[in-house]
Order: C-alpha cells, then sequence, then structure tokens
C-alpha cells in the first residue's frame, strides 16, 4: 500500500490561547460578503493583541523589516539526485542521471537542474543537513518547529517558526501594511501549526492553482464601491452597538476594536491587496519564465507578496506535477523515483531559478531570505517493489520498479538572499550520500538562520506553553555562520 502521507487533507485543530479552531477561521473566506457583519477577522486580530498582550515572550531585536520564503518539497527530495550527486558510487547507489558542472568551480548537479546549474553562484547548497525522524510527521516537525521527538503525532506540540514569527512581530504593534504579515500558497499544513499559540496566528492561506484562468483569492480587495460603502456601515453600526457594552469591560480589552475594525476594511478594500495576488500584473515574459504551470506561478506569487510588505511567505510544490501521489515521497510503492524526478524536474527547476534570479533582480536580495527544502532526502540505495497504482510516473499495479525510501541522515538544501555569501557549498557526505561527514547541520540549526534573518534572537526567546511554563523557540540550535548575511 502507498505511504499514507496523504491519506488526508484535514488539518489538525489547534488549541491555543484562543481556541479559533480551523473550520471558523476559513469560514471567513467562504462565507463572503454576507458574513461580514460578525467581523470574523477583526476577532481575529483582536485576538493576536489580546494574546500578545498576555505572553511575556522576549521581544525580537531591533530590525529591518526581512521577510522569508520558504519553499517546501513534501515527502522529501532525493539529495543524491539532485543536488549532491554521487557519480562514483555504484549503480545500486548511483541512479542513471549524469552530473553538469554548474557555474561554481568544483559545484556538480545532477543533469536534471540545468537552469538552476547556470546560476550556481547566486545560491549556497547545504549538503549536511540532517535530522533524526524518519517519519513525515516527526521530521517535519523537526524541520519546522525544533521538535527532536521522533515519533509521528497527529499534531505539533511546538507552534512551526512561521506562525511564532507572525506572532513576535504582532508585538511590535499595529500592522501598517494592509497585507497579512503570513501568507501560505498551498502551505505545507499537514505536519505543523501554531500548537499553543493558537489558530489566529496561522496563515493567511490561498488555495488553488494559481496558472488556472478561474484562479481567485476570496474577499480581497473588493473593487465594487456599493459593496465597500456597504460593509463600512456595518461597520459603524457594530462600533456604535458596542459602546453600550464598552462601560462593563473592565479588562479594557474593547480599546482597539475600532483598530482591527479599520484593518479588516483595509484588507477588503485596499486595492494594494487585490493588485499584490494579481498575476495578470505580471508581464507574460516573467510569467513564462516562472512557468505557466501551478508552481511557477505560486513562486511568482510568493515574490510578488513579499515584494508588497508580506514578511513570511510559505508555498509547497506538491499536486499533479508530482508525479500519481502528488509529493515528493518516491518509495517504489508509489513511484518510478527516476521516472518520477524527471517528470516534476523541469517545472521545479524552471520555477526556483526564476524566483532565486528575480529576488536578485529586483534588489530584494539583501531583505528577503529564500530557503528550499523538504523534511529529509531519500535512501541513497535504491529499493525495489512493485507499484501500487498505475499514473505519472509510477507503473500499471504490481509492476517492479525502483524507489528511495526515507533517509533523514543527510540531505540537502539551497539558500538564496538573505545578504549571504553565496556561489558556495556547505558541508559533506560520504561517497555513497549515506551520512555526513563534514559541517553536520540539524534541524534547530535550520530554524536558528532563519530566525536570525528575522533579527529574532532565538537562544533568548521564550514562549508560555499550554502549561505557561516558558518554552524556547529553538533549544539547543545555533545559526549557520556560513548562512549568515556576509
Amino acid at each position: 500500500m502507498s505511504d499514507p502521507f496523504y491519506a488526508s487533507s484535514a488539518r489538525p485543530v489547534c488549541s491555543g490561547p484562543f481556541n479559533l479552531n480551523h473550520s471558523g477561521r476559513r469560514g471567513f473566506l467562504r462565507m463572503g460578503l454576507a458574513g461580514f457583519a460578525s467581523l470574523s477577522l477583526p476577532g481575529i486580530l483582536r485576538m493576536q493583541s489580546i494574546a500578545a498582550a498576555s505572553e511575556t515572550a522576549s521581544q525580537a531585536k531591533p530590525r529591518e523589516k526581512t521577510a522569508v520564503i520558504m519553499v517546501w518539497k513534501p515527502g522529501g527530495c532525493s539529495h543524491v539526485d539532485t543536488y549532491d550527486p554521487k557519480p562514483t558510487a555504484t549503480s545500486d547507489y548511483r541512479g542513471p542521471f549524469s552530473t553538469i558542472p554548474t557555474k561554481v568551480a568544483g559545484m556538480h548537479f545532477t543533469e536534471l537542474l540545468p537552469m538552476q546549474a547556470k546560476i550556481a553562484d547566486k545560491f549556497t547548497v547545504l549538503r549536511s543537513m540532517r535530522q533524526t525522524a524518519g517519519g513525515h510527521p516527526a521530521g517535519s516537525m523537526q524541520m519546522l518547529s525544533g521538535d527532536p521527538d521522533t515519533r509521528d503525532k497527529p499534531k505539533p506540540r511546538l507552534p512551526d517558526w512561521m506562525t511564532v514569527t507572525n506572532y513576535l512581530r504582532s508585538q511590535e504593534g499595529p500592522r501598517t501594511n494592509p497585507l497579512p504579515a503570513y501568507v501560505g500558497i498551498n502551505p505545507p499544513l499537514e505536519y505543523n501549526g501554531p500548537a499553543y499559540l493558537g489558530d489566529a496566528y496561522s496563515p493567511f492561506t490561498v488555495h488553488g492553482d494559481p496558472n488556472s484562468p478561474t484562479f481567485s483569492v476570496p474577499n480581497i480587495g473588493l473593487s465594487d464601491q456599493n459593496e465597500v460603502q456597504r460593509i463600512g456601515r456595518r461597520a459603524n453600526l457594530r462600533q456604535k452597538l458596542d459602546t453600550l457594552t464598552r462601560s462593563f469591560d473592565q479588562l479594557g480589552e474593547l480599546g482597539a476594536l475600532d483598530q482591527f475594525e479599520e484593518q479588516a476594511l483595509t484588507l477588503l478594500t485596499n486595492p494594494k491587496t487585490r493588485d499584490a495576488f494579481d498575476l495578470t500584473k505580471e508581464d507574460d515574459r516573467t510569467r513564462d519564465r516562472y512557468g505557466r504551470n501551478a508552481w511557477g506561478q505560486q513562486l511568482l506569487m510568493a515574490r510578488r507578496l513579499v515584494e508588497a510588505g508580506v514578511e513570511v511567505m510559505t508555498t509547497s510544490l506538491s499536486g499533479p506535477l508530482c508525479g500519481r501521489v502528488q509529493n515528493w515521497d518516491d518509495h517504489a510503492v508509489n513511484h518510478h523515483v527516476f521516472d518520477a524526478l524527471r517528470f516534476r524536474a523541469a517545472a521545479y527547476d524552471q520555477a526556483v531559478s526564476a524566483l532565486i534570479e528575480d529576488i536578485y533582480e529586483r534588489g530584494l536580495d539583501k531583505r528577503v531570505l529564500v530557503v528550499v527544502t523538504g523534511e529529509f532526502g531519500r535512501t541513497p540505495k535504491i529499493e525495489y517493489s512493485p507499484s501500487t497504482g498505475a499514473g505519472n510516473a509510477s507503473g500499471p499495479a504490481g509492476t517492479q520498479q525502483p524507489g528511495r525510501d526515507h533517509w533523514p541522515r543527510a540531505f540537502s538544501n539551497i539558500w538564496a538572499g538573505g545578504g549571504i555569501e553565496t556561489g558556495r557549498c556547505i558541508g559533506a557526505t560520504d561517497k555513497r550520500g549515506e551520512d555526513v561527514t563534514e559541517r553536520i547541520c540539524n534541524a534547530e540549526d535550520f530554524l536558528a538562520t532563519i530566525y536570525h534573518h528575522l533579527g529574532i534572537d532565538a537562544a533568548h526567546t521564550f514562549l508560555k506553553d499550554f502549561n505557561g511554563r516558558p518554552t524556547p523557540i529553538v533549544d539547543r540550535g545555533h545559526p549557520i555562520q556560513e548562512l549568515i548575511r556576509a
């Protein structure tokens, strides 16, 4: 049977300081203008402020408004077939792909990445990533929240770095940019989330294929002035009704309601919000450069959003472009691993190289850090099993085909922008790609590096968990010095 990695798309409901469940938050997007009288979004914004005021977390250092785009490869990408080829290994390890030189002397990729090879001077490859969890849930939680537990759990114990960043930055005062601080375009939501911080700090989530001619983002940037005026009247009425209860507001929590209503109205009515998500504002040449497919247009939208002021941006490269099981989990029962890599390579190579080039060409390379990773790599030794079903990159059921299994002991990710020194490799693995032999970096180092770019002192920042105990956002990790701003 195929790996249950994508058996369910439901996201666990996580309790926090304010238990706004998943369906309630998504309801705001589904119920349209008719539901705005309940002011769901102002409620979320208000809860964020109250929660932030009640916590005693350490404050971030003064910083510029830096941002991160994380491109997630769910299921785990084979490092030896992409960024860390082993051409001298035996055929039961090496795989069928030849190696190619990159723009950086001495650095080689496989033939699957010709476009990235041409711009290798614009990013750095970390070949010595390692974590300790072999399952998708635990591996994802290690990489995204720093949870060291190797057991797979149905929901996260610790909040992911995206939620933590959104929470900490919300403490800095009202947001003046009409766009949300944290946006996910088909984001990785399966095995991570806000945990004890509460769902109010989850991303503004966009689902669907941005390349589709019918794609739209609901309740963003209304252009109908009659609707704008109607919503304004409802908000004013709500404000008047609230004055009847303010005398009973012993905690003074209602004083900020007008501010949150204004933010919600701005999200709906400010043309900047609509324009930031509107890919038709890009010329055809740019859209073609990223690739006229879901992944290319997701990464183009990510660039547009961080350029417009979004500070935390996540997107998953999953779905039909991956192959039959719609992720990178290339067990032989799921995919013919080499056919799957060939199937998705062109779209992946083009989209990632276009994003990285664009970050530099548009002068975003100091402010915006781009990270491309998954939760682990794949077994360097090839295994063979019968397919469980026919489809893209998979033979008919029963067909014996090659695959690679989960491998957390060594894998690669790439880093660009963020002011870092680029055009080099960090670390190394052995001749088969099985273990790290130089410059071991773990999941908490990965997180500490991202936090450092965002101006957050991970070593001295604590949040209160469900029991009120101060919990470090990174327990033992340290920023990877080679990936710190030059």
